[in-house]
């Protein structure tokens, strides 16, 4: 059985961060491992504290993980701290295996999870050590310093932001109108990856769990195109039959197929 990482925050609602990729990571068939950055307050409607971990305890707990069950793959969601996200890039040099970057900025509910400051460390120290980062629309936005209106855009931010020297970017187009197409951006070229939207309010952790998936694949030794796919038709599958838990935005089907 190979294993798969995750470096983000925790929602104790069980819908996104480290609960949601280690959902995903055993859907998957992989032994799921978690490094907690930061703990948050919140469930599908409404959110509060966000408590940001020490860089050193973060830093401990993945050197723990690395020395006795290192992953195949790795993902990074929620950091919370320039401190943190400079700390796992440091580490990051040594790792021998894929790392995927999930930019998380902001929670469902609007709470941020990424400061200015950190948003500059990840694109000038984490993103070398990446082997795609997978932004929304605003975090691509964010990222490339550029707006979004359209195809082009995505591909002209993609563009940006692989020039800091992630090897791929996939720039995921949820928040657009019409089809939900993602634009995946590699040395090969690019590739879109689209699927009918889904009309559902319940889309809490999505990003986490699409960005698990891509990583479950890279541990099962997929290429990441076919990373990818797999793991878009897995969320598209997991947007439709979101069992409606919740009162507010609730979670996706964990649970759902794997085609």
């Amino acid at each position: 059985m190979q294993a798969a990482l995750t470096i983000a925050g925790s929602d104790p609602s069980g819908g996104a961060g480290i609960q949601a990729d280690l959902k995903t990571f055993h859907q998957f068939g992989l032994y799921g491992e978690a490094v907690i950055t930061l703990l948050t307050v919140q469930n599908t409607r409404r959110s509060g504290q966000v408590t940001v971990l020490s860089a050193g305890l973060v830093v401990d707990q993945l050197e723990a993980v690395l020395e006795d069950i290192p992953p195949a793959a790795a993902k990074t969601g929620a950091l919370g701290s320039a401190a943190i996200v400079s700390a796992i890039a440091r580490l990051a040099t040594t790792f021998r295996f894929p790392l995927v970057v999930d930019p998380v900025m902001l929670g469902k509910q609007g709470q941020p999870l990424l400061d200015a400051p950190a948003l500059l460390v990840l694109r000038d120290e984490l993103l070398p050590r990446a082997a795609v980062v997978t932004p929304n629309i605003p975090e691509a936005e964010a990222l490339a310093e550029i707006p979004i209106r359209g195809p082009e855009d995505m591909l002209r931010a993609a563009e940006r932001i692989r020039a800091m020297g992630v090897q791929a970017v996939l720039v995921k187009g949820g928040h657009r109108e019409g089809p939900a197409t993602d634009l995946l951006l590699t040395a090969e070229g690019w590739r879109e990856f689209s699927a009918p939207r889904v009309p559902a309010r319940h889309t809490h952790g999505t990003g986490c769990t699409y960005s698990a998936a891509i990583a479950a694949g890279l541990a099962s030794g997929l290429l990441l195109p076919l990373a990818v796919a797999r793991a878009k038709r897995y969320i598209h599958e997991a947007l439709s039959t979101a069992p409606g838990l919740g009162h507010g935005c609730g979670p996706v089907n964990h649970h759902a197929a794997i085609t």
